[in-house]
Order: structure tokens, then C-alpha cells, then sequence
């Protein structure tokens, strides 16, 4: 099995991208911000899954162990294919889907293209047990005063406090320092890319 791949970026698509590993091309497809993150020319290292089926082998690239690991706790939710589970990391950040998991908020997951509320559902009880609580609180970042406004005004809306906190974390760190206002306007264009 092929668990990383360490090498230069040959090319990339809109899903996908292609590294070259000692003369070898791999073709991998990996989540939306990682793609975003990596430019053709770039050396990476990518922690990888290889998915098997009768008559196709696919890799799959993740920037860390951490992502991989939800990758792969995804693919045991009844229903979930490979495909499914990386449009799911590609929408919903690693930190803000173990959240959404521990504080039961399936309405994250039901935004995604190609899940339902039914699915969504199923995903969080399946994951619940296996997504500890008490590691949300340890790696989340603690939220200002004007953070909790744009939350207060984002769930005012209709979004829930998961997703709110998602589309902030999404922002650029010269947005931090923006004004409430502008946080609110930049974390909902955000969202309406969702």
C-alpha cells in the first residue's frame, strides 16, 4: 500500500494533481484546499490512501495524518464512498467536522453536494463515538469578542454555530482584524461558495 508520496507538483486539475516521485507520476485527487494550497513546481509531502475496486486503483492525498485519519473514519460510515468522503473534507475544515460531529450538528454536513439530511444524520451518529470531545475543546481557537458577534449574527441568519464557526476560521489572517461588519460580509460570501 502507498501511505505518502514526497515529491514535485507536474501538474493539477480541478480536483486532482499530479506529483512526480523519482521519475513516477502519481495521480492523485485530494481536497479543495489543498489543492488551493499547492502550485505546480512545489515540492509536498502528501499522506495518501489507495483505494482498490475490481478494475481501478485510486490514490488519495491529504496534507496530514489528521485528515487522512477522517478520510478514512468517513469511508466507514455506511454509504460513504471515497469520492463522497473527500467532497466532505473538501467543504468542511478537519477541526470544524470533528465539532460538528461532537456537538451533534448535522445541518454542516447536509450542505455538502450530495448528502441529504438523512445521510448527514447517519454520518454524526456513526462518528460520534469514534471523535472524541474532549480533543474539540484542546485544539480549538478561542474566540474574540467580535468573533462572537459575527457568530451571534451569522446564527441569526439561519446558520448554525458550527458552520459560523467554520466560515471564521476559513477567513485570511488580515481579515482578523477587520471590522465586525466586514467579518460578517467576508464569512458570508463564504458560505454562499459552500
Amino acid at each position: 500500500m502507498i501511505g505518502s508520496l514526497r515529491g514535485e507538483i507536474i501538474d493539477k486539475a480541478e480536483d486532482s494533481l499530479l506529483i512526480e516521485v523519482g521519475g513516477v507520476g502519481y495521480h492523485v485527487l485530494a481536497p479543495s484546499n489543498l489543492l488551493d494550497s499547492l502550485n505546480i513546481g512545489m515540492r509536498t509531502l502528501l499522506f495518501t490512501h489507495l483505494h482498490v475496486r475490481e478494475q481501478e486503483l485510486t490514490l488519495f492525498g491529504f496534507p496530514d495524518k489528521e485528515e487522512l485519519e477522517l478520510f478514512r473514519l468517513l469511508l466507514k460510515v455506511q454509504g460513504i464512498g471515497p469520492k463522497v468522503a473527500l467532497s466532505i473534507l473538501s467543504h468542511i475544515p478537519a477541526e470544524n467536522l470533528r465539532e460538528a460531529v461532537a456537538r451533534e450538528e448535522a445541518a454542516l454536513f447536509a450542505r455538502v453536494p450530495g448528502i441529504g439530511p438523512k445521510k448527514a444524520k447517519q454520518i454524526v451518529f456513526q462518528l460520534k463515538d469514534k471523535i472524541g470531545f474532549d480533543d474539540i475543546f484542546l485544539t480549538s481557537t478561542p474566540i474574540t469578542d467580535t468573533d462572537g458577534e459575527v457568530i451571534a449574527a451569522l446564527t441569526a441568519l439561519g446558520y448554525s454555530v458550527v458552520e459560523a464557526q467554520a466560515a471564521l476560521q476559513r477567513l485570511p489572517a488580515e481579515a482578523r482584524s477587520e471590522s465586525t461588519e466586514e467579518k460578517i460580509r467576508l464569512t458570508l460570501s463564504s458560505l454562499a461558495r459552500l
